[in-house]
């Protein structure tokens, strides 16, 4: 048997049941489904990165539950229902993209070749600032999202305010920018102030995300990828320690482990 989006909306109902449901998820709200949404997400994101298909079939389908969860609690306080967030999309999604549907249509097509790239992003940002207009967010920066991953936003927050050419124009510029935080933080250091040095390690991480944007790479992919290195190479470590019976518990440093880390990166990890 194959299930439906429908047959999903009716499952969540049936958990909603204040009769027959299931106590958990009736105790839910949209605050408390908060902590498992990014959970599923984050999921996701390892599953398609580890190209496993059919763990990305599956924690696509949590994140799909994540939706359809939020919005019944909404239906149930008669706020919006599925059906309203499937309208919204698929009305921006028709209105940002006017290259393939010119009359703001589903029907419609161009008749015409595609504009080039730049033509494409141009038009979308004035569709998106036109958005921002009639929500009454005057300033570019306005709908970038406080909860993002602080690394996304950063980058979120340098791509707009680039936008109205607040941004460098030479790579080596950027790279001038972020030795001179390096410095500002050495002298914080040197003098011993903890704000500061919080401050200007604050600005380091900002610079250096800057400087991921201007070589065209993202800031949060690049950062997991150096993660997934780090584990790589210290679990081949921890493996050297135990043939080695080193156990590592003082938490003394021990030469040696920089011996195996070697190791790890000679042998590619």
């Amino acid at each position: 048997m194959s299930y439906t989006i429908e047959d999903l909306q009716y499952l969540m109902t049936r958990l909603r049941d204040p009769e027959t449901g299931c106590p958990w998820d009736l105790k839910q709200t949209s605050l408390s489904v908060i902590p498992h949404t990014l959970e599923e997400v984050y999921e996701l994101v390892d599953a398609i990165e580890q190209g496993d298909s059919s763990q990305i079939q599956q924690e696509l389908g949590d994140v799909l539950f994540q939706i359809i969860f939020y919005s019944q609690l909404a239906s149930e306080q008669a706020q919006f229902d599925f059906s309203n967030v499937v309208n919204d999309i698929v009305e921006k999604l028709l209105r940002r993209h006017p290259h393939v549907f010119p009359a703001g249509t589903l029907e419609s097509r161009r008749e015409s070749e595609a504009p080039d790239d730049a033509a494409i992003k141009a038009r979308w940002e004035e569709i998106k600032q036109g958005e921002r207009l009639q929500k009454s967010q005057p300033s570019v920066l306005d709908d970038v999202p406080q909860a993002l991953p602080a690394l996304t936003r950063a980058s979120k927050l340098q791509k707009r305010a680039a936008q109205i050419g607040f941004d460098w124009r030479e790579l080596s510029q950027v790279v001038t920018a972020l030795r001179e935080e390096l410095e500002e933080l050495e002298e914080a250091i040197a003098i011993g102030e903890p704000v500061a040095i919080a401050d200007e390690m604050g600005d380091i991480l900002f610079s250096a995300v800057n400087l991921s944007r201007h070589l065209g790479l993202d800031a949060e992919t690049v950062t997991r990828h150096a993660c997934r290195k780090f584990e790589g190479r210290f679990r081949f470590v921890e493996n050297r320690c135990k043939e080695l019976g080193i156990s590592g518990e003082s938490g003394a440093v021990d030469p040696q482990l920089d011996l195996f880390w070697n190791e790890a990166k000679a042998a590619g990890l």
